[in-house]
């Protein structure tokens, strides 16, 4: 079988993956569609231990209500339940999802409107299909059909995204100004340390959590991944923390780092779409000059 029974193959493999993925979310069968979702409250929460792992998330008791039954439930975050819970404090409202039925399955999010289709793998299997195609179409006809089934679509993709994205940054920003100020300080440095299986390498993670308080009295507790020069010494360091009065799970140590970096970041999503449609418009040309000739 030559590469062209291959390519028809990997696209009747992938493309019946996409069909049954889709068609089973417009039945309401996929995982996700099945899962039951629920508000849930934490009514307690515990300090991280100094040099314990990061994975494991903020210690809490959460309680939630089924709603089929109306059923009360209180639980803590052991062991695999959803997201890590990175910042907590009492009365935080959170999401709580577990397949019907099955309350005591339960997973946590950050999230309140989390949710979704199930059409993350089918879109991927798309994808799948589409890349075959292209790359199909580059080895028959030449480079120039690559540069533009990939980089068209993406370019497409960005100036479509790029306005909301702007919009976005220019809220982040607005929010960097609307913070409030606090005292805080780092309660402990977690430390996760992991071994590469094939050439063993050990790569050491650390994570400072901060404690601090809000101007309306509620104690939050929360992980901190940026913004200390030197985490592995900062145990005990006052530091003054910036946190969005709406959300306290939004905070910053240093204001005018985050809108540097913000800036920045948005410069280089400007310049890589300039790059990726400038490529496309290559692409294009190119497929044109072909087909004149």
């Amino acid at each position: 079988m030559g590469w062209h029974g291959y390519l028809v193959l990997w696209c009747g493999v992938f493309g019946a993956v996409a069909l049954i993925g889709y068609g089973r979310s417009l039945a309401g069968m996929t995982r996700e569609q099945r899962m039951v979702r629920a508000k849930g409250r934490i009514e307690r929460v515990g300090e991280p231990r100094h040099g314990s792992s990061p994975n494991d998330g903020i210690a809490v008791v959460v309680s939630f209500q089924d709603p089929a039954t109306g059923q009360e439930f209180t639980v803590t975050n052991d062991g695999e339940r959803g997201e890590r819970i990175s910042a907590a404090w009492k009365g935080r409202e959170i999401g709580v999802h577990y397949p019907r039925g099955r309350p005591h399955a339960f997973g946590f999010t950050s999230d309140l409107s989390a949710g979704g289709r199930g059409l993350g793998l089918p879109t991927f299997a798309v994808f799948l299909v589409y890349a075959g195609l292209v790359v199909a179409a580059a080895i028959d006809r030449g480079w120039p059909w690559a540069l533009l089934g990939f980089c068209g679509p993406w370019a497409l993709s960005g100036m479509y995204h790029l306005p909301g994205n702007i919009r976005d940054r220019n809220r982040r920003l607005d929010g960097l100004a609307a913070m409030a100020a606090v005292p805080g300080r780092v309660v402990a440095v977690l430390k996760n340390v992991s071994v590469d299986a094939d050439d063993g390498h050990t790569s050491t993670r650390l994570v400072p959590v901060v404690a601090f308080t809000t101007l309306d009295g509620t104690s939050v507790t929360a992980y901190c991944e940026s913004g200390l020069r030197d985490p592995a010494g900062s145990r005990g360091l006052d530091i003054t923390v910036h946190y969005a009065p709406d959300d306290p799970a939004v905070f910053v140590l240093d204001v005018e780092s985050e809108r540097r970096s913000w800036k920045r970041d948005m410069a280089v999503n400007v310049v890589g779409l300039l790059v990726v449609a400038v490529a496309a418009v290559v692409g294009a040309a190119a497929v044109a000059g072909v087909a004149e000739l």
